[in-house]
This record gives C-alpha cells, structure tokens and sequence, in this order.
C-alpha cells in the first residue's frame, strides 16, 4: 500500500515538472512541489522498511 501511494505521488511529481520543462506550465509551485516530492519519499520508505520487517519475520519463522 505505501509503495502504490508513493507511486502516485511521484507521477504526479513527474507529470508536473515535465509539463513546466515543455512549456505546458506547471500546476504546482516550488512548496508544494517539494512537499509532493517529500510525501513520496516518505511513503517510500515506509513501504521499505514494512517489507524489511515482514522479510526478517519469514526468515524467523
């Protein structure tokens, strides 16, 4: 589940800094541009860490 939504929240960073780099302008701005990108990093490692844990308790069991 964190990784689909740290997924999301990438393409739509994608979606927004190539449509500002082909002159389409970009819908969001620097903050929230940094707040989305910050977002889907923080999914992203959250969903790491939830399939470390659940790898260390397979090799466990």
């Amino acid at each position: 589940m964190n990784m689909a939504i740290s997924v999301a929240l990438f393409c739509v960073f994608v979606a927004n800094v190539s449509m500002g780099a082909f002159g389409g302008g970009s819908f969001l701005g620097d903050v929230p541009e940094m707040l989305l990108m910050a977002t889907s990093a923080l999914f992203f490692v959250a969903g790491i860490l939830v399939r470390e844990a659940k790898a260390k308790n397979n090799n466990n069991d």
